[in-house]
């Protein structure tokens, strides 16, 4: 049975980010067309370009490294999400 419904007939989700998530997912968003490809498809995001956006950031040590932790999390769920398609 159709019922006509469509994804405009429902309201967007509602998404709310804990504090620590910004920044990573920010800075996913400002590199997420830099990944490097092999014949496969992408293998990974392009470091260079990553650290490059990190820097900006002027982070000390253990933040950087947490942001950099959360955007290899991200990466890895990009990754499978991409190789499913």
């Amino acid at each position: 049975m159709k019922l006509g419904l469509k994804a405009k007939h429902f309201p967007p989700p509602q998404v709310e980010l804990w504090p620590e998530c910004v920044l990573p997912i920010e800075l996913f968003s400002r590199v997420a067309t830099q990944w490097r490809v092999g014949a496969g498809g992408p293998i990974g995001l392009d470091y260079n370009v990553v650290y490059r956006e990190l820097e900006r950031e002027a982070l000390d040590g253990d933040q950087h490294d947490e942001v950099m932790a959360a955007i290899r999390i991200i990466e890895r769920a990009a990754l499978e999400q991409m190789q499913q398609e």
